[in-house]
């Protein structure tokens, strides 16, 4: 027989988690069950990404979701503990600063108006401004930055796990098994199919499979516009420390940079074939990030590399942002997918609404109906100029 719940979740990771919590935390009394493969979390990608948060986007709807995830992550450790132990995430409000070239200065400015306009304190710096926020900068080929000093960076791993021990307080179940496929009739989800054999029931199906969720849609014939692809991050050490704590810095070339305790951590949107691959080479920090790394910041010459990592990002090739809300053909069947590197940073939010959606059938804290998947047949695509 098969086993019966009101809410599947496919995908225990932040996305999954922090919608978990959020229906529960809103006041949702179904049952609400969880799948997710990888007990450890050790192939996840949210523990695998910087851990950046930010509100420098060029989007409205981006930066909206960046400032409510900034808020929820600066009262984390209290809003998840869990009896008297908080959920400790390490978050450090460092800044986040995108360094410029003359042709984009301009450009620059129209995003910090933009931000600006929904209340995020970005500021334009110009070049000799740079230094006073990392003095060791070279920066004679610059003309300024966007920086906004709320921003920073936090412990992804512990943000995924809080959110998880949260849930399963409230009451959301738990279950290690691999899923294989999304069951329907008639046009509805009727609940999913897994590779053990054994099935389970539910009038709602939430894809939050990251990686793994493009397959997971296709299973159901209803292909989604996503693919896996690596990144790396490099961990080094430098012989000469540098005076101020780094903000998360993104080199006009797209490499970034930012503190790991002592330690420097770095990556770069490398252009590699999809697919599930977790290799980190030496190579890569050696040819394509150390030469920029060393002509920003002199102290960076003298590097040891400590470590690195890979992890996937659930690369949207339409207009790399998130797919958000139910699939118009599958009644039950909703998805919160391709974030393309944003979903840590995003989850609290993409959380509360899809709690909203599925509990009310709106949206009420944010509007994340630009984020719809119908947005590719109806050619209204949310271009993100700032990729990271």
């Amino acid at each position: 027989m098969a086993n019966k719940t009101d809410i599947i979740i496919v995908g225990g990771g932040v996305i999954g988690s922090s919608i978990a919590y959020n229906l529960l935390n809103d006041g949702y009394t179904g049952e609400i069950t969880v799948f997710e493969k990888d007990k450890l979390y050790e192939f996840a990608s949210t523990p695998r990404s910087a851990g950046g948060i930010r509100q420098l986007f060029t989007t409205g709807i981006n930066v909206q979701i960046g400032r409510y995830g900034l808020k929820k992550y600066t009262t984390f450790a209290e809003d998840m503990a869990v009896g008297d132990e908080k959920a400790e995430i390490d978050f450090k409000q460092r800044g986040y600063l995108f360094l410029a070239k003359h042709e984009n200065l301009d450009y620059l400015k129209k995003q910090m108006e933009m931000q600006q306009s929904y209340g995020v304190p970005s500021k334009l710096l110009l070049k000799e401004d740079l230094l006073s926020i990392i003095p060791e900068l070279h920066n004679a080929d610059l003309q300024g930055g966007l920086y906004c000093a709320e921003d920073g960076y936090l412990d992804p791993y512990s943000v995924m796990q809080g959110y998880a021990r949260k849930a399963r307080e409230l009451g959301a179940s738990y279950v290690y098994e691999d899923v294989e496929k999304i069951q329907s009739n008639r046009g509805k989800v009727t609940g999913i199919q897994l590779k053990n054999g054994n099935t389970y029931e539910a009038p709602i199906v939430i894809n939050c499979a990251g990686p793994w969720a493009p397959s997971l849609s296709e299973s159901a014939g209803l292909p989604i516009p996503v693919v896996p692809l690596k990144r790396q991050i490099i961990q080094f050490e430098i012989a000469e420390p540098l005076k101020n704590e780094l903000p998360l810095t993104v080199d006009p070339t797209g490499v970034y940079f930012r503190h790991e305790g002592t330690s420097i951590i770095t990556g770069y949107g490398e252009k590699v074939k999809p697919g599930i691959d977790f290799k980190w080479n030496r190579s890569f920090f050696e040819e394509q990030l150390w030469p920029i790394l060393a002509e920003r910041v002199p102290n960076f010459e003298r590097a040891k590399i400590t470590g690195g990592w890979a992890g996937i990002y659930s690369h949207n090739t339409e207009d790399q942002n998130a797919i958000i809300g139910e699939h118009p053909k599958m009644g039950g069947y909703f998805m919160a997918v391709g974030f393309s590197g944003h979903g840590m940073q995003q989850a609290p939010a993409v959380g509360k609404g899809i709690s909203e959606l599925i509990r009310t059938g709106e949206y009420e804290t944010i509007d994340l109906t630009p984020l719809r998947f119908e947005r590719f047949a109806e050619r209204k695509l949310v271009i993100e100029g700032a990729i990271v």
